[in-house]
Order: C-alpha cells, then structure tokens, then sequence
C-alpha cells in the first residue's frame, strides 16, 4: 500500500497556491465587479487567469518529472485552518503525481473551454457572469485535488456543487434550466452525506483528516471502519460522477450552456468521484467490500448510461449517457485496486480530452443549427461544418475504441484488468464497449450523414475560429492521449501516488484481448449502420417502438423509480409531520391555551369593576353565613 510522505514546496512548487489563486481572484472581481463594470473586460479576464494556472501547473509537472520518485510528494503549508480542542486541520496542499495530472487536465482543457466560451456566449447579455461562475468552478476543482486533507478536499467538493448550481441554471429564464439545477443541487447533497460523515469518520477513527497520517496508520483500524468508509466515500462519488442510484440528475444538466457541459463531463464535476475514490486508496485497499461495491456500480452505471445513449435525440443528452458509461469504467476499473488505479485515471484523462472535443462539437452544431439539439433535425452537416465534422469524427473514434486513438488504449486496459477480476464484469465490460459503439455511430450518422432534415430557414454555417481552435487542439489530443500509456509512462508515473499495477493472469495475451475488443465494436458499428445509416431518419420519433427503447428515452425510469421509493413516500413522511404537528402538537398546546381563555372568560363575569356587585357579593355571603350558623344552632 503507497504512504505518503511529503517533502517540502520550494522553487516553482512554493507557487502552488496560485494555481488556485488565479481563478479564484478572477471569480471574485467578475461577480464582485457587477455585470456593467466587467463585461468589457470579464472574458479577458476569465480566460487569462486559468491559462495562468495552466502555465504554472505545466512548469510545475515538468519540475515534479525531474525529480526522483521518492521526492515527489510535495507539501505546501499555508495556514492553520482549525483549531478547536482535538480537532486540527491545516489549510494546506498536496502536489504528487496524481493531483500534477488532474491540474494539467482541469487547467489545460479548463483552457480551451473558456476560449471557446468567448465566441460560444458572445451575444449573451449576461457574459461577465457567466466567465466569473466558470473560474469559480475551476478554482473549486483545484482546490478540490489539491488538498492535502479530507476537509479541503469538501471544501472544494461544495464549490463545484455550487458552481454546477450557478452554471446548469444559468439560462433561469427557462424553467427547465431552473429545474435542472435544482434538481442537481438536491441529489449532490445526498453524496455530499456521505462526504461528510466519511470525513467525520476518518477523524473519529485516526484522529486527523489529513491524506499523510491517515496512510500510514490505515492498516491499524479495524475491517468494518475501513468498510463503512469506503461505502460512505462511494456514496459521494456516486453524486458527483452521477453513478448508480444518484445518476439522475446528469443529462437534465444538459440545461446549462454547451461549455458548461463540457467543463462538467471533461475536466471538473463528475470526474471528483473517481479522483476521491482513487486518492482513498489506502482506505479501499483494507476493505474487499467496498472494492466490490465500487465495482458494482460502475459495471451497472456503464451499461445504464450506455443502453440510455442508444435512445436520445438531443445530441447533448446522447452525450451525456456516454459519459456515464466512461465514468462508470473508471469507476469499475478503481474498484480493482492495484489491478485498476492506474488504468482509471488514464482513461479520465483520455475521457477529458475526446469528451470535451465532441460537446464543445456539439455546441457548434448547435451554433449551426439556430441552437436546435434534436438531431432529428440534422443530416448532412459534414461538408456545411467541415472543421466541425473532421475534429469531432476524432473524438468519436477516440471513444469508441478505433485502433491507435486514445480510447482504444485506455479502454480496453480497463476491459483487460477487469476480465482479470471477474470473468462477467469482464463481459459486461465488453459489452458496454459494443453499445458504445452502436449509440456513438448513430450520433455521428443522424448529424453529419444521410438526406437533409434541416428546419426550414435553417442556414448552417461553420463556427468562428475562437470556437474551432479549441476542437482542432482536443482533437488532436483525442487521437495522441494514447501515448501516455507508451513505455508504461502513465502507470509507472502515478505509482508512488496508488501503487504498482499488480500483474494478474490472463486466459489470452493482451493482443487477443484488444482483437475482441475490436470485433465487438465492429459489430456495434455494423449494426448502428444497418439500422440508422441505411434507413431514412424520420423527423420525429417513432412512438411503435420497443419496450427497452421505451425504457431507454425514459432514462430507464430513474427518475420515476426515485419518485416511487423516494419523493413520494418523503412527501407523505413530511405530510404526515405536518398534519401530526398541526392537529397532534399544536391541537394540544392551543387546546389548552382555549380552555385557559374559557376558564378566564368565565371568571371575568365575576369580577365586573362595580363597588355596588362586590357589595352585592359580600351581602350575600354574610346572609350565607348567617343562615348556615341558624340552620346548624336549630339542629
């Protein structure tokens, strides 16, 4: 099990703060500022402070690279946070090989999506606020990785939460963008539970929150702590990366501005789920049951958010169940242990990179078809968005697995570790592989090929240079991220981070595995063309369709499931504390407050303010008297 231990920050890695810095104080003069102030300037500004961050953490990996392996956990102390009797917990930062990746994909892809915004939101009203709640999200993401201890790591884990509140209602006009990110924002609190118990957990069982101690000691603590807090961490990444059963929140996200998707699914929000997974190695490497659980639910999340793709219309929501079936790969392949670690965070990187490629893709299609999002609507764009067409075609190869494209490296090292672990993740793995196949090959055969199904008026047209750069340099990202693996550079760099990838045997050679691999997505491609690529598309959907096509544009009931087990039976629960507090609590307290008043009313016809009453009253108590003593002295 890897220890950390930290040395400490001098030369470049003393500007690791900064990193953070940046954004941060770019989020606070754009909001602070006021729209009319800053909108001149907001984008600027917006763009030149996480491109600051990104030179500074590129620096920094260079730096970090030259070092011996021994030496490249890095602590930066800034101040002491809290300090209240037992309890102490540093405002300080963690720079190792794990966090030096996450910083360059955050950064760097953070980079190019604020570029793109700056033509994408161009003509929007409110542009300064949106650029102000972009470096908020970013800000909050580094601090997120960054921290050296579980309470920093919250910190940012609330910031992303707010900021992905911000930015999915950011059009709040619309009800269904206000909705969305309601509805985000209420089941991000259900994994934010389990965030902080598992924090006040690690504090009650080692007595520090900080990554460093914890490490060390984790071995000593009994089985069952280290199990409930890997089922309580599991519980937050759930809400974050939008896995099984907390999953449902994500494609309504897609509400929100097309680059805010993209930040979301590429470099922020949903990958902090895999990274807390992942950074709590030394807690799921002590406990085989939430190494399971954590399997679990990436293998049914992969194949859920894959068998949803199949269905959707709206490219972005299409978009969106890809990307929680890759989550749910890296999350699978983190549940491996010493077999996965690695070979999850190669594939969120690869994932950064083709994700963001074919969303910030699909904004430009939407930028080409007056923002419509059904590609119902779409065909034959190929030669009307021709940049458009080729960087996204990468990014679609990437994911789907082609031979020699970023995807194809990562995935099927996934695929391989998993058939490693379990003979039926391995084929539900390979299966989610061919699904992926068949929904992204329709993606790109309903937009880009086939007969025109334009609305009339419709006039597409080729995004401006400060959208498509951005594409080209993610594309080419897209079709290169695999080298990263060439040399085992990848694993070997993140080993004093999670380990060394365990050697496990296998029942063919890694290139047998690759070549099914590569027939099973030949297969899903070949069936996405038979039933997609050959037929006409209708403008609307047909509605004689199969019960799982059914089951699919309705996200497989998730969202009435949870309105079954959940909302209904929450909203009769707090009902039925309403009526017991109205007619129970309160009957008894203001029944006895009525019976007081009546007691008192009676008694105020008594005492009535007249002398002439009172004398009245003590004349015939005097005749009382008298006429009890006569009744007594005659008997």
């Amino acid at each position: 099990m890897p220890v950390i231990h930290q040395v400490p920050a001098d030369g470049v890695f003393a500007l690791l703060w900064v990193i953070i810095a940046l954004p941060a104080l770019g989020a606070a003069i754009i909001l602070l500022g006021g729209g009319n102030r800053t909108k001149g300037f907001a984008h600027l500004l917006g763009c030149a402070t996480v491109l600051g961050s990104f030179a500074i953490s590129l620096v920094s990996f260079f730096a970090l690279l030259g070092r011996d392996e021994t030496d490249r956990s890095v602590g930066q102390f800034l101040w002491t946070w809290v300090d209240a009797g037992s309890f102490r917990a540093d405002m300080a930062l963690l720079y190792d090989p794990l966090s030096a990746l996450f910083l360059l994909l955050i950064t760097g892809v953070g980079s190019l999506i604020h570029l793109y915004s700056i033509g994408y939101m161009e003509h929007d009203e409110r542009r300064a606020r949106f650029f102000g709640y972009l470096n908020l999200f970013v800000a909050a993401m580094l601090m997120l990785v960054l921290s050296d201890n579980y309470l920093g790591v919250f910190l940012g884990w609330e910031g992303v939460g707010l900021a992905s509140y911000l930015l999915i209602g950011f059009w709040q006009h619309k009800p269904s963008a206000a909705v969305a990110a309601k509805k985000a924002f209420v089941v991000n609190r259900v994994g934010d539970i389990g965030m902080a118990l598992g924090t006040m957990l690690v504090f009650a069982t080692f007595g520090t929150v900080a990554f460093a101690p914890v490490s060390e000691v984790a071995g000593e603590a009994p089985t069952a702590t280290m199990t409930a807090l890997g089922l309580l961490f599991l519980l937050a990444a759930c809400g974050k990366s939008a896995q099984v059963p907390l999953q449902s929140w994500l494609l309504d996200a897609m509400e929100g501005p097309t680059p805010v998707s993209a930040l979301i699914h590429a470099a922020t929000m949903v990958t902090a789920g895999v990274y807390l997974v992942v950074r709590s190695n030394f807690i799921y490497d002590y406990t085989e049951v939430a190494q399971t659980a954590v399997v679990v639910v990436g293998t049914v999340t992969l194949l859920w958010g894959a068998i949803i793709g199949c269905a959707k219309d709206d490219i972005k929501k299409a978009l969106a169940g890809s990307t929680m079936s890759q989550i749910g790969y890296m999350m699978l392949a983190a549940g491996l242990g010493p077999y996965g670690y690695a070979f999850a965070i190669f594939h969120l990187l690869t994932h950064g990179f083709f994700k963001a490629n074919m969303f910030l893709g699909a904004g430009s299609v939407m930028h080409a078809m007056n923002d419509d999002v059904d590609m119902r609507h779409y065909g034959a764009l190929q030669k009307a968005v021709p940049v458009t067409f080729l960087t996204f075609a990468m990014g679609y190869l990437a994911i789907i697995g082609f031979p020699g494209f970023s995807g194809f490296w990562s995935k099927d090292k996934i695929i391989e570790a998993s058939f490693g672990e379990s003979t039926l993740v391995g084929l539900c793995a390979l299966v989610g592989a061919g699904i992926t196949a068949f929904y992204m090959t329709r993606v790109m055969l309903m937009t880009f090929f086939g007969q025109k199904r334009w609305e009339e008026g419709v006039h597409p047209h080729e995004s401006p240079k400060i959208m498509t750069v951005p594409l080209i340099v993610l594309a080419a990202l897209s079709v290169l991220g695999g080298l990263l693996l060439f040399g085992d550079f990848v694993t070997d760099w993140l080993t004093p981070a999670v380990g060394a990838v365990a050697h496990h045997e296998l029942a063919f050679a890694p290139w047998v595995f690759s070549l099914i691999v590569t027939v099973v997505v030949a297969v899903g491609v070949t069936i996405a063309w038979l039933t997609v690529g050959r037929n006409e598309v209708p403008r609307t959907a047909p509605q004689n369709v199969s019960f799982v096509t059914r089951a699919a544009r309705a996200d497989l009931y998730g969202d009435a499931l949870n309105e079954e087990l959940l909302m209904r039976p929450g909203d009769r629960f707090v009902t039925g504390l309403v009526g017991f507090d109205d007619k129970g609590v309160d009957g008894v307290v203001n029944g006895t407050g009525t019976a007081f008043a009546g007691m008192s009313g009676t008694f105020r016809k008594l005492q009535t303010g007249y002398v002439r009453s009172y004398a009245l009253s003590v004349l015939s108590g005097a005749v009382l008297v008298v006429v009890a003593l006569l009744a007594v002295n005659l008997t």
